[in-house]
């Protein structure tokens, strides 16, 4: 068995160092000329270069370094034979909550306004809701929702989820299905967004959409940029009917810097910092993922598999 590290995005040198020193013996590899090509069974990835995996004739697994996998299948030849297991880890988990439940917070005490009247030199007292009292929708109810869900919940908030299918998570309402998008989207006074990108997730939220949610929403985004319709977005805060966003996620990564969110007065732009995943933890994950699949334990009991059919 050997193993493959492959990225254009992060230090492969890195990886393989950590690698390491987690595991000395094992044989570790930062490019198809070391060895013997055959040898490759598992290939540690993020945005690897197009076509690199396919020429990998005994490769079993694929391991992601991030949550999402569309780095891996945009690549038109990558081995559809071979699974692909996506990056469940406490540092992803931990990083997504932490940047949801901090930016709930900052718009559920309405910081931007009280900023705003610091600057202005103004004491404008105002009543603030209790968290009881604030109902937050969360559009993705996978591993990052659930344990998002759960930091909210303890804080108070009045929560619901949308999911493909029904989910059982205490304080938690659950709406599942495209039957029941609409009855989810009306009572959310926070919507947080954490779909992965796929056919039937893209533009997700269009203009329709985003007119059913209650008017003064906010939308907080750290799932995929191709969620949302970006002009839909920006005509439904221009014209008063979504109070805000904040959006860690885009279309085009980087952001352009023409593009209007960069200037807009209710939209909060982060480049992608939520979802990250922390070598050492993360590493550890996989190497616990290499040793599972390795003693012949099956792969339908690991969590994090992607499912090619629905897209995540």
């Amino acid at each position: 068995m050997s193993v493959l590290i492959l990225s254009t995005l992060v230090s492969e040198q890195d990886w393989f160092n950590e690698i390491k020193r987690q595991k000395p013996d094992l044989d570790l590899r930062l490019s198809l000329d070391e060895g013997n090509i055959n040898d490759i069974t598992h290939a540690v990835v993020s945005s690897p270069e197009h076509g690199q995996l396919a020429k990998l004739p005994n490769l079993k697994y694929i391991h992601s370094m991030w949550a999402g996998i569309d780095h891996i299948t945009k690549d038109p030849d990558w081995p559809k034979n071979i699974p692909i297991i996506r990056m469940i880890d406490y540092g992803l988990n931990h990083g997504i909550m932490e940047y949801v439940v901090g930016h709930v917070m900052h718009h559920h005490l309405r910081m931007d306004y009280f900023n705003d009247e610091q600057s202005k030199k103004l004491w404008s007292w105002q009543s603030q809701l209790l968290a009881k009292d604030r109902s937050i929708g969360i559009l993705g109810l996978g591993t990052l929702g659930q344990f998002t869900a759960q930091h909210l919940s303890s804080l108070g908030f009045k929560l619901s989820g949308w999911s493909r299918t029904a989910k059982k998570i205490a304080n938690v309402v659950s709406f599942a299905g495209n039957e029941e998008l609409e009855a989810f989207l009306k009572q959310c006074d926070i919507l947080i967004c954490l779909l992965p990108n796929t056919i039937d997730t893209t533009n997700l939220l269009n203009d329709k959409r985003l007119k059913i949610l209650p008017k003064g929403a906010y939308i907080i985004n750290a799932g995929r940029g191709q969620l949302i319709n970006d002009d839909d977005l920006i005509t439904n805060i221009n014209n008063g009917h979504i109070f805000g966003a904040t959006l860690d996620v885009f279309h085009q990564e980087p952001l352009p810097s023409n593009h209007p969110y960069w200037a807009h007065g209710k939209i909060t732009v982060t480049p992608h910092i939520a979802a990250e995943t922390k070598i050492d933890s993360g590493v550890k994950t996989i190497l616990d993922n290499i040793k599972y699949l390795d003693d012949d334990n099956s792969i339908n009991d690991l969590p994090g598999v992607f499912n090619i059919k629905s897209g995540y």
